[in-house]
This record gives structure tokens, C-alpha cells and sequence, in this order.
């Protein structure tokens, strides 16, 4: 190298930089390469992708082969920079060389490529992922005998260098985070969706059943007259039929259906009606609803009475209840939604609700955060936090909300007013 002239060793030496910031790129864009776009990118069948995926599958090779190439690139060129110093300004010129040649592969070579890489991972990684493949198996000799001592030492570390489990999968909440981050990517509408879809696993049937005294049903021991007056006004398409009580004796459930070509004829009796009727179906209040989606769909109903652990009525749920909670209202019928009787929202903020209403469908409808992993209604919340029945004017304090009773029953609380706290602005100065 000493023979050589000084302009060639300078070509040489900006080559060196040159490879080093290419090393340096690639071990940074490889490693912010989006693995989530990066596979769809492998089905679509980009070729630079596929070659990057095989590449990430073996970091420990990938690292092995770039920072194998970088070294050597790097102390190459400190070499060239000592034999350029020493023939332009004797031993007196090593320290110099030393600190400019740091100072520009400190620049040119590291953090201006690595912030390059950073910002557009994928222009880069492709087209490296096209040299890295077969350096790596030119180089793999060597680079398995480097990563038996690294992989080695890490083992003796306590690190599990090949351990199988997706490091890359997202758990429930981060996921969460991803949808409500994608605000430039997805309408509002779809990520509600997409959240409420999360939300299926945790969400059981008994917090979107219809209560057992709201349901529509039938009771047959009236006269044949009244029961078709009854199923006339019914506002749904399925209705339970009883005999004196729902809790005790339910005859089945009612598609009207397939039922109106029998009840449009003049001497329907009891016994048709009853006969095109379909057997209850009934599912434990535990249950979640990713559980039961699938549950409707194997069983093919679209209707199900929800019971407690006693087997005593508590609910009845429907697909389009199920679904609502995916899509949001789908109809006027639907309860998943507070209608303006049930929550009037003042001026002040305050909100006075029906007592009945379920706190879950307030929380979702209103932005409110009041805890639903215990009772389901106001009524069940405020009776629960007092252990007895309130009078009027009583008020209790819930985290950041006071729930004041507005009016009760001999049985229940009617009627509340919800005040959100607003907590005091901190004084900077006394």
C-alpha cells in the first residue's frame, strides 16, 4: 500500500466509506422494516421482500454478516487513512487522520445513512436484501463461527437466541393502540368497528341482553283472540311463547315468519300456532360474545333466552343485538343505543338518565368511563355502592362522576342526575 500514490489511496478510502454507510443503512433499515407490511408485501410476491423476510428469519446471521462486512470496512479504511497521514505529514499526521477520519464516518458513514435508513426502511432494505443474500452465503463460514461465540455467550447470559415464539405478534392492547392510532388511514366509523370487534372476547351476553321484564312475549293461556292481537302488534319477527309465566313453563319461540301463512286463515286455533313453533334455545350469561357469534351461526338461530347459573331467566339476546355492537344501530327496535327519553344530556353537562338504562350502552354512547364490572344499571350501581334503597336527593361519588338520585320507586331508583368533577386547576403562584 506504501508504494501506491496518494490520490489512489484516497479513491480507496472513500470507496471504503462508501461500503461502510451501505453496511450501516442496511443493518438500520432491515431492522425498522414494518414486519406486518413486510409480509403482505412477500404474498403480493415482491422479490425484494421475500429476500428480506428469509434474511430476518436469522437475525443473528443477518447482524453476523453486516457487521462482519462493516468492521472490516471500517478498520480497512483506518489503515489507509494512517499510510495517507504518515506520507502527507509523517508520524505527526496518525492523530490527525484518526480524529477526521472519525469524525467522517461518524457523518457520512453512521448517522446520516442509519437516519436515511430510518426514515424510508423499505428503498433501502430491497435492494440490500440483493447483495446481503449472497455475501451471506460467501461468508457464512465465517459468520457461523462469529455467531457460535455470540450465540454462546448470550446463552450463558440466560438469552434465548432461536426461541420460536413470533416476537412480532401484537398482544389485545397493543392492537388497540394500532387501530386507534390509524387516524389518517381509517374512517372513524371502521375503527369504532374494529374496536368493538376487540372488545367481543371481554364483553359477555349479559351485557347486551334485552332484561327479562322488557321482553315481548306471548302468553297463550288468553284467548285466541287476544294472543293474535298480541302477535299483530309485535314490533319483532320472533317472539317467546308461555303459558302464566315466562319463568316457569316457556312453550317455544315464535318465527311470525313462517307463521303468517297459518295465522292470515280464519280458524287458526292454538294448537297451529304452537305447533310451527321452535324450541328455546338458552345460553349461560357468561358467555362472551365472540363465543355466541359463532354459537348463533353453528346452531342456525338468531334468537337465544340468557340464564344464570340457576338456570333462571335473566335475558334475551338476538343477532342483531350481537351485531349492533360491532356495526352500531342497525334499526329503531335496537337497545343498544340510549334513546333522548332514557339520557337527557343540560347545558352544564349534567345528564339526567333513567336508572334502567345499562351503564355500558351510556359509556359507549356518551364517552363516559363509570365502571361496569359489577352491576349493569344505574339502579344496580347506586344500590350496590349503598348497600339499601336511597330516598331522593341522595348523592354518592363514583371516581370522577356524582351520581345524585332524582327519584326512586318503592322497589328501585327511577330517575338520576350525572355530574362529571372537573378536578382544580393546580396554582402556579399563591
Amino acid at each position: 500500500m506504501n508504494s501506491l500514490d496518494v490520490s489512489i489511496l484516497f479513491g480507496i478510502l472513500i470507496f471504503l466509506i462508501i461500503l461502510s454507510a451501505l453496511f450501516s443503512s442496511s443493518e438500520t433499515s432491515m431492522m425498522a422494516l414494518n414486519r406486518y407490511r413486510l409480509k403482505h408485501q412477500v404474498k403480493s410476491g415482491h422479490k425484494g421482500a421475500k429476500l428480506a423476510s428469509k434474511l430476518l428469519d436469522s437475525p443473528d446471521r443477518l447482524l453476523g454478516v453486516i457487521l462482519l462486512g462493516n468492521n472490516f470496512v471500517n478498520i480497512f479504511a483506518s489503515s489507509i487513512a494512517t499510510i495517507i497521514a504518515m506520507k502527507l505529514m509523517g508520524e505527526a499526521g496518525i492523530a490527525i487522520a484518526a480524529g477526521l477520519l472519525t469524525l467522517v464516518i461518524l457523518v457520512f458513514a453512521e448517522v446520516a445513512p442509519k437516519t436515511l435508513a430510518a426514515l424510508s426502511p423499505e428503498k433501502i432494505a430491497y435492494p440490500a436484501a440483493y447483495i446481503l443474500t449472497p455475501l451471506l452465503k460467501v461468508m457464512s463460514p465465517l459468520v457461523w463461527m462469529v455467531n457460535f461465540f455470540a450465540n454462546g455467550f448470550l446463552r450463558v447470559l440466560g438469552v434465548k437466541v432461536h426461541d420460536k415464539d413470533d416476537q412480532h405478534s401484537l398482544s389485545h392492547e397493543e392492537l388497540q393502540t394500532l387501530i386507534n392510532e390509524a387516524t389518517s388511514r381509517l374512517p372513524e366509523n371502521y375503527r369504532s368497528m374494529l374496536s368493538s370487534v376487540l372488545q367481543l372476547e371481554s364483553v359477555t351476553v349479559e351485557d347486551v341482553m334485552i332484561p327479562k321484564q322488557d321482553i315481548y312475549a306471548v302468553d297463550v293461556e288468553q284467548p285466541i283472540e287476544q294472543i293474535l292481537k298480541t302477535i299483530q302488534k309485535s314490533p319483532y319477527t320472533r317472539i317467546p311463547l308461555y303459558r302464566g309465566s315466562l319463568d316457569d313453563d316457556l312453550v317455544g319461540i315464535l318465527n311470525l315468519r313462517r307463521a303468517l301463512p297459518i295465522l292470515m286463515r280464519e280458524d287458526v286455533s292454538l294448537k297451529d300456532i304452537i305447533r310451527i313453533t321452535r324450541p328455546a334455545y338458552f345460553v349461560p350469561e357468561t358467555t362472551s360474545l365472540s363465543t355466541q357469534l359463532s354459537k348463533f351461526n353453528e346452531n342456525k338461530r338468531r334468537m337465544a333466552l340468557i340464564v344464570d347459573e340457576y338456570g333462571d331467566l335473566q335475558g334475551l339476546l338476538t343477532m342483531e343485538d350481537l351485531l349492533e355492537e360491532i356495526v352500531g344501530k342497525l334499526s329503531t327496535d335496537a337497545k343498544s343505543k340510549p334513546d333522548n327519553n332514557s339520557v337527557i344530556v343540560h347545558k352544564d353537562g349534567s345528564m339526567t338518565i333513567d336508572a334502567q338504562e345499562f351503564i355500558r350502552d351510556v359509556n359507549k354512547e356518551y364517552s363516559l368511563d363509570l365502571p361496569t364490572d359489577g352491576p349493569k344499571t344505574f339502579n344496580g350501581l347506586i344500590q350496590e355502592e349503598l348497600e339499601t334503597l336511597p330516598n331522593a336527593q341522595t348523592c354518592i361519588r363514583i371516581n370522577e362522576y356524582a351520581i345524585e338520585v332524582v327519584a326512586t320507586t318503592d322497589s328501585a331508583v327511577d330517575k338520576v342526575k350525572l355530574h362529571i368533577i372537573k378536578k382544580p386547576k393546580r396554582k402556579l403562584f399563591s
